[in-house]
């Protein structure tokens, strides 16, 4: 039996067939499992079609603007009409606007600063909340973080803050979500060539530093990241919840 046989997940922030949401959902896919996908907008919507196109199953597809409760809402009410419960949810959401990647991190405008948080962390607060009612028996959400949550990198600016609010959001939702036998954890991921990373200034920098550094002196394949996804939300991780799971060749463990 495949490790995800019969469950039900939910696939938060496939922009492209380049995103870590997407390598997550194949292998979750591949592992038995029925998933639903959300978009962003028209644009993301077409992206998604395409690849949902090359499943070999029919997939549901929910617009979602993650910063609408009334669009978190809606997609929570398609799941139960159709499948009446929720097993897992994966949240790979992140947006800085692209001003507040260049130049210094002081310069980050308030708003800059409002809107990189709303949809990069709190957007996990808001999907968590949904989900819950759907988990009836129990289940796993996961999110998708970053080195630079932890570290300084440079040109990451205000996405660094607001990863560091995501992992602390994913331990303090550990604790309210436990005596429902749901888990949450996170994995910080090495740099991926995602549409999101390429918006970097210096990324190719950064994959170049991270290859010659690393233990394993390669980057991480999306692939990867796609398979540590799959354990972290199946019963073998049963006992592992509020965890920052490195997924990155060793990297973060480097001091020099």
């Amino acid at each position: 039996m495949a490790l995800l046989e019969g469950k039900i997940g939910l696939i938060c922030g496939v922009a492209n067939r380049h995103s870590i949401a997407w390598a997550v959902a194949q292998a979750w896919r591949d592992a038995g499992a029925a998933l639903v996908f959300t978009y962003q907008d028209e644009r993301h919507c077409r992206n998604v079609q395409e690849l949902l196109a090359g499943l070999p199953h029919e997939s549901v597809l929910c617009p979602c603007d993650v910063t609408n409760d009334a669009d978190i809402d809606a997609t929570y009410k398609v799941i139960a009409e159709k499948y009446g419960r929720l097993d897992f949810l994966l949240h790979s959401v992140a947006f800085a606007p692209r001003k507040a990647l260049e130049g210094s991190f002081i310069q980050t405008s308030r708003e800059d600063f409002c809107v990189t948080h709303d949809v990069s962390a709190y957007s996990l607060v808001a999907l968590s909340r949904g989900a819950v009612p759907l988990m009836t028996s129990g289940g796993s959400m996961l999110s998708i973080s970053y080195y630079g949550a932890e570290k300084v990198v440079p040109n990451y600016n205000v996405m660094g803050p607001a990863k560091a609010s995501l992992e602390a959001s994913v331990r303090y939702l550990a604790c309210d979500l436990g005596p429902r036998n749901i888990r949450i954890n996170c994995i910080s991921a090495g740099p991926v060539s995602t549409l999101a990373a390429r918006g970097i200034k210096g990324f190719q920098d950064i994959l170049s530093q991270h290859a010659a550094c690393a233990p394993l002196r390669r980057n991480v394949k999306a692939e990867e990241v796609g398979a540590a996804a799959t354990f972290l939300v199946s019963d073998a991780a049963s006992a592992i919840t509020g965890q920052v799971l490195y997924v990155d060749c060793g990297y973060n463990v480097m001091g020099v």
